[in-house]
């Protein structure tokens, strides 16, 4: 804008010149005429004063046209060369600078292009260099990535802060049970008691290096049981005595372990005080029994109690037998296993033992539920069992009304398997196993049947077996690339004692967010329909951790709107509201500033729910409109498509929620640089500069 005021007084400078020249002229030629003539040289210029302003107007208009014509072509297009030039020196692969203005400026753009290509080339080898220098560490992190995604336990890692710099899958899980949610810089005080990590924090620190782990047992607010370990992390090389640097945090959910102790403690205090009562009635018929002159009848009376006490004392125990055999059955280990890697490794655990190579056939995609070690071991048994008489083996799998069937077949004629095959313990190769055949069927909840088929004449033993309870979790991230579920770097950003206002931007967390609504007037009724957003921790967009859910507004859906956001009616329909869509956004964009473009219009729809939805959002917000009209103040369009085309980003899914939020989150990191190139370096800077914009006065 101030560039803008400076064209307005030189456009306004021709005409003030003018009349300043024509008052001086006036005031000369007044002050040397004779004073018997002023009196008709006053009549003569009133009667021309409409000629002369019409004269003095169109000379300063003249003038006005040729200085903007100048400024135009020389300060203007000079202006724009520089804030293009300042986007190429931020980032080597903007789009190149088109030929503007005069010959000059149109010169001097394609040197600058010029410059740029030799950067680019520079920047490209100094990237492969950096790239081939750090291909063994980032190798090492994709290992330590897949390892965490393969174990059961949750794992979290945090730093001193307590800010979450790493975590698998499983942690995640656990805490969206009770709607927590994991993501990378979050703060471990929102899942767990701020209490116990202090305390398990002073016992490791008192402990010092090499000490054992801390460990205490939380309740999460949906009734399950955590069982939470702690270790501490120090630099390596420091002695015994380096100070923490962060913790581990090593989660399992021990809900239905507690339970089945309860349960099992509940059964023993029901024995014992049975045991007891029938202990005592059988100790005072014994007594009464030692009387000499007890009588016959009265004798066979308490024998019959002895004997009826002992015998529901034995049913007691039989029972209490069976509840514990149902629960060792019941807490055997169940893990969900692709079916086809489940018969690759039967198939080869057969071939080791019998020698005889299986066929398999299984369901692509079909995941079971299974102990792996006992139906590999059961497939084997029998496999050897029934012998190389009966042809060479064959496994098929198939998804069979909500449950999978898992076959071993012989090809043509064979025997059914001897008796005893599925009660007698299974012996593999020089192994002996106390397991069963049907021991592993009963774990699994299922049964096993010897059958044939009803066209040809090959048999199978048959295994019915659970299906996983749901498919694996598709990842965050788009399917090319290994979703970010660690970021080191936030090791070092312990407390710096400052306020959020003078952190700098390249170290605050945040979410990045765009809505879809039913309209442009949040006042008059319309409604949100869509809330997409992603998150930008420690200067990288985690893509993989976003936030998208369709609204039902509880209103019809505008026809002229749906071209725009794609979102019909029946996409809606059966979605949550707003009042309960908005607490879920509020806690995925907990501890974190909010960053969206032309902000204010998003921001009015979230404040207008308050009410309803028992949220506020309070954390700073910044907007990517006021940024780009901070680091281009001579361009006219800050719209998001104008904006992603200037810095050079491909726009991502256009007019979606979680699309405009991806390209909105682009744009804010390419602004960063930019903006420090003009000295705002931290939030309250950015937030100072975007407040002097002039389309902050924009309101809704």
């Amino acid at each position: 804008m101030r560039g803008d005021r400076r064209l307005l007084l030189a456009l306004l400078a021709p005409g003030v010149l003018l009349a300043a020249w024509e008052a001086v002229a006036l005031l000369l030629l007044f002050t040397g005429a004779a004073p018997e003539s002023r009196t008709g040289l006053g009549t003569a210029l009133s009667t021309q004063a409409p000629v002369l302003a019409i004269w003095w107007l169109a000379a300063a208009a003249a003038a006005a046209f040729g200085l903007y014509r100048l400024h135009a072509i020389f300060v203007a297009g000079a202006d724009r060369l520089a804030d293009a030039t300042r986007v190429l020196a931020g980032d080597p692969q903007a789009p190149a600078i088109p030929p503007q203005g005069n010959a000059t400026l149109r010169a001097l753009a394609e040197a600058i292009n010029t410059l740029a290509d030799r950067h680019r080339t520079l920047r490209s080898d100094m990237d492969e260099r950096i790239a081939d220098a750090s291909e063994a560490v980032a190798y090492q992190r994709d290992q330590l990535a897949a390892l965490m995604a393969e174990l059961e336990q949750g794992v979290i890692v945090c730093n001193l802060d307590g800010r979450i710099l790493l975590y698998n899958q499983q942690s995640s899980r656990l805490f969206a049970s009770c709607g927590g949610t994991v993501g990378l810089g979050r703060s471990i005080d929102a899942l767990l008691d701020p209490a116990l990590i202090a305390h398990a924090r002073e016992m490791l620190e008192q402990r010092g290096a090499g000490g054992a782990p801390a460990h205490f047992v939380t309740g999460l607010p949906d009734g399950h049981l955590l069982r939470v370990g702690m270790a501490g992390v120090r630099p390596a090389g420091e002695g015994a005595t380096a100070a923490l640097t962060g913790f581990v945090l090593l989660v399992d959910d021990i809900t239905e372990e507690q339970r089945a102790h309860a349960s099992r403690d509940a059964r023993l205090l029901t024995l014992t005080e049975a045991s007891r009562a029938s202990l005592a009635a059988m100790q005072a018929a014994l007594d009464l029994m030692d009387y000499p002159d007890l009588a016959e009848d009265e004798r066979a009376r308490f024998q019959a109690i002895v004997r009826d006490e002992v015998s529901a004392m034995g049913r007691r125990l039989e029972a209490l037998a069976a509840d514990t055999s149902e629960d060792l059955k019941g807490r055997w280990p169940l893990q969900d296993m692709l079916g086809a890697d489940l018969l690759a490794a039967a198939a080869r655990r057969i071939a080791a033992t019998s020698g005889d190579a299986a066929e398999t056939d299984a369901e692509p995609g079909l995941w079971l539920r299974v102990d792996s070690f006992a139906v590999i071991s059961a497939l084997a048994f029998l496999a050897g069992r029934h012998g190389a008489a009966a042809g060479r083996p064959a496994l098929r799998l198939r998804r069979a009304e909500g449950r999978a069937h898992l076959d071993l077949l012989w090809r043509g004629e064979s025997a059914e398997p001897a008796p005893g095959w599925q009660t007698e313990p299974m012996q593999v190769g020089d192994e002996r196993l106390p397991l069963t055949v049907r021991d592993v069927a009963e774990r699994h909840g299922g049964e096993v049947w010897f059958g044939r088929q009803r066209e040809g004449s090959d048999r199978f033993v048959r295994f019915l077996l659970p299906l996983a309870s749901g498919a694996p979790q598709a990842p965050l991230a788009p399917s090319d690339s290994r979703p970010v579920y660690y970021d080191f770097d936030l090791f070092r950003a312990s407390a710096e004692g400052s306020t959020l206002d003078e952190r700098p931007l390249t170290g605050i967390s945040y979410t990045v967010f765009d809505t879809e609504t039913t309209g442009l007037d949040p006042a008059g009724g319309d409604e949100i329909i869509q809330i997409g957003a992603t998150r930008i921790v420690n200067g990288r967009l985690l893509a993989g951790e976003c936030f998208d859910q369709l609204v039902n507004p509880g209103r019809h859906i505008p026809e002229a709107s749906i071209p725009i956001h794609g979102i019909r009616p029946e996409m809606v329909r059966g979605k949550p509201p707003i009042a309960e869509v908005l607490p879920l956004f509020h806690a995925f964009a907990a501890d974190t500033v909010l960053v969206g473009h032309n902000v204010a219009f998003d921001m009015r729809f979230l404040q207008i729910k308050e009410a309803v939805s028992g949220v506020r959002f309070e954390q700073p917000v910044l907007d990517t409109l006021l940024l780009a009209s901070i680091v281009h103040p001579h361009e006219t369009e800050h719209g998001l498509e104008a904006t992603a085309a200037r810095l050079g980003i491909n726009l991502a899914a256009r007019h979606t929620a979680v699309g405009d939020a991806l390209t909105t989150a682009a744009i804010f990191l390419k602004l960063l640089p930019l903006l420090a190139q003009k000295g705002v370096t931290t939030l309250g800077e950015a937030r100072a500069a975007s407040a002097r914009s002039f389309y902050a006065r924009l309101r809704y």
